[in-house]
C-alpha cells in the first residue's frame, strides 16, 4: 500500500468515530461520560468488549507466538471462561448492589480510606503504563508505514513525538463528550473491524497454502504439530495444563473483575441481569475468537516456511501482511484491524482513567455541581498529556522494545494487592488496620518479583509463568491477616 493510501484509510476510520462520538455524545454529562446512563444494550457491550480485551499487543502477539508455543495459549483461555463465570456471579452482584462507578469505592465501604486509595492507585499505574505501552507499539508501526515518509522539508520527516500527539488526538477528540457512551459504540465497530481483519488474512493464507474449502483448513490445522493445545507433561513447564488454567482464572478474575476499565462497561447496563448476560455471552464468544487468532498464527506460520520469510514472533503477522503479493485488500484490513485492536482499549483506558481519578482521587461526588462538568474535562486533558509523556519516555529511554515489555510485565505486579484486598474483603469478615495497607500493596509485590526472578535457582527447576499473580494476590492476603485488627470484646 502507498503512504497516501494508508493515510486516507486512517483518516477515513477516525472520521467514522468522530461522527459516533457526535451522536452518542450530545449529552455531555458526568452521568453519560461515567455510566452511559445505565441504558447501553448489554449485547453491544459484550461484542465491544471483545475489542477490549484483545489489544494490538493481542493482535499482533498470539498469531506470533504459535510457532514457539503451539497452541498452548488455549489452556489460558479456557481459565478466562472461568474466571468470568467468577466475575458474573460473584463480583457483579456485588457492585450493582452498591451502585458503584467506580469499584474501588468498595474499599472504602469494606476497609476504610487508606484501602480505597491504594487499590485505585494501583490501577491508576498499571493502566497507565499498560496503555502507553500498547499505544507506543500501534504508533512506531504508524511512524514506519506513514510518517517517515511524509516529508515536511527536503529529509525532514514528522518525528515520533508528533506521531504520538497525534495519536493521543484522535482518541480524545471522540471521547472528550460522550465517554463510556460514546466507547460502548466505537468499541463494536473496531471489535467487527479487527475480526474482518482476521478472516481476510485467513482467507487469502488458506487459498496461498492451497486449502479451497473449510474443511480443508480445519484438517491442516488439526493434523499440525503446531495445534498441540494441552501441556501436561513437565511440571516446571511454563505451558504446563493447571499452570495456565489457573493463570487464565485469576487474570481474568483481577485483570478484568478487579479492574476499573473493564468493568465500567459492565456498569453500564440497565441492571444486573443484563450485565451478568454480557458477560457469559462474552466469555463464549472469546473463546472462539482465541481460536481464530491461533489459527491465524498456525496458517502465518506455514506461509511464511513455505516462502522462505524469516520473520518471527511480532514480526510475523505485519510483515506478511504488508506484502505486495497479500493484495491491497488484505494489507487495508490488516491496519484497520491493528488499530482497531490497540485503539478498543486505548480509549477505553483513558476514559477508566479519568473515571478512577475523578471519584477515587479528586472526590468529585463531593465538590460543588457546577465544577463537576469542568473538573472532569481537566482530568481527561490530564490523562491524555500524561499517555503522550508516557509513550515519549519509553522511546527516549528504551531502545529495545523488550525491555518496554518487561515494565508492562511489571506493571501487572500492581494488580496483585487488588486481587489480595478484594479477596479478603469478600472472603472474610476481619476489619484491617487500614493506615498500614499501603505498605502491605508495596511489599508483596516485590517479593513477588524476587520469588519469580530466582523461582529457577529456589524452587529446583521450577518455572513460574502467569501464576506469579497468584502468589502476589496471596502475599498481600496474607500481609492483611497481619495486620488485621482483633475483634472487640463487648
Amino acid at each position: 500500500m502507498s503512504t497516501t493510501s494508508i493515510i486516507l484509510l486512517i483518516l477515513s476510520y477516525f472520521t467514522i468515530l468522530i461522527l459516533i462520538s457526535y451522536v452518542t455524545g450530545k449529552e455531555d454529562s458526568n452521568e453519560a461520560f461515567f455510566k452511559a446512563n445505565k441504558a447501553a444494550p448489554w449485547y453491544l457491550v459484550a461484542f465491544g468488549m471483545i475489542g477490549t480485551s484483545l489489544s494490538g499487543v493481542t493482535f499482533i502477539s498470539v498469531p506470533g507466538a504459535v510457532e514457539t508455543k503451539q497452541f498452548g495459549y488455549f489452556q489460558v483461555v479456557l481459565g478466562y471462561f472461568f474466571g468470568y463465570l467468577v466475575i458474573a456471579y460473584v463480583l457483579l452482584p456485588l457492585y450493582y448492589k452498591m451502585n458503584l462507578t467506580s469499584i474501588y469505592t468498595y474499599l472504602k465501604e469494606r476497609f476504610g480510606n487508606t484501602s480505597y486509595k491504594t487499590g485505585s492507585v494501583a490501577f491508576l499505574i498499571s493502566r497507565t503504563v499498560g496503555a502507553a505501552f500498547r499505544l507506543f507499539l500501534v504508533a512506531k508501526v504508524l511512524q514506519l508505514l506513514v510518517f517517515d515518509k511524509i516529508h515536511i522539508y527536503e529529509d525532514y520527516t514528522i518525528p515520533f513525538p508528533v506521531t504520538v500527539v497525534i495519536t493521543i488526538l484522535l482518541i480524545w477528540l471522540y471521547t472528550f463528550k460522550g465517554g463510556i457512551k460514546t466507547i460502548i459504540f466505537t468499541d463494536t465497530l473496531q471489535t467487527l473491524f479487527m475480526l474482518v481483519s482476521v478472516v481476510v488474512t485467513i482467507i487469502f493464507l488458506a487459498n496461498a497454502l492451497d486449502l479451497s474449502s473449510v474443511s480443508e483448513v480445519y484438517l491442516n490445522i488439526t493434523k499440525s504439530d503446531l495445534s498441540k493445545v494441552f501441556f501436561f507433561d513437565d511440571v516446571n513447564d511454563s505451558q504446563f495444563f493447571l499452570k495456565s488454567f489457573l493463570a487464565g482464572v485469576f487474570i481474568t478474575i483481577t485483570m478484568t473483575g478487579l479492574d476499573q476499565d473493564m468493568m465500567q462497561k459492565n456498569l453500564t447496563c440497565k441492571n444486573l441481569k443484563d450485565a451478568q448476560k454480557n458477560m457469559i455471552s462474552f466469555s463464549v464468544i472469546l473463546i472462539f475468537v482465541n481460536l481464530l487468532f491461533l489459527s491465524l498464527g498456525l496458517l502465518l506460520t506455514q506461509y511464511a516456511a513455505q516462502q522462505g520469510i524469516t520473520a518471527k514472533k511480532d514480526d510475523l503477522f505485519p510483515t506478511i501482511a504488508m506484502l505486495p503479493d497479500i493484495g491491497v485488500v488484505t494489507s487495508s484490513f490488516f491496519i484497520l484491524g491493528l488499530i482497531a485492536a490497540a485503539y478498543s482499549s486505548a480509549d477505553s483506558a483513558l476514559t477508566s482513567l479519568t473515571t478512577s481519578f475523578c471519584i477515587d482521587i479528586v472526590d468529585l461526588d463531593q465538590k460543588p455541581e457546577q465544577d463537576k462538568k469542568r473538573i472532569r474535562k481537566q482530568v481527561h486533558i490530564l490523562f491524555s498529556v500524561i499517555l503522550v509523556i508516557v509513550i515519549i519516555l519509553f522511546d527516549l529511554l528504551f531502545t529495545d522494545v523488550s525491555v518496554i515489555w518487561e515494565l508492562f510485565k511489571a506493571a501487572g505486579y500492581t494488580y496483585g494487592p487488588l486481587l489480595g484486598l478484594f479477596a479478603f474483603g469478600i472472603l472474610t469478615k476481619t476489619h484491617l488496620k487500614d493506615h498500614y495497607v499501603w505498605i502491605i500493596a508495596i511489599i508483596a509485590p516485590i517479593v513477588s518479583y524476587l520469588i519469580n526472578l530466582y523461582s529457577v535457582d529456589l524452587l529446583n527447576g521450577y518455572e513460574i509463568g502467569f501464576e506469579i499473580l497468584i502468589v502476589n494476590g496471596l502475599l498481600t492476603f496474607l500481609g492483611l491477616l497481619c495486620i488485621s485488627k482483633k475483634p472487640s470484646i463487648d
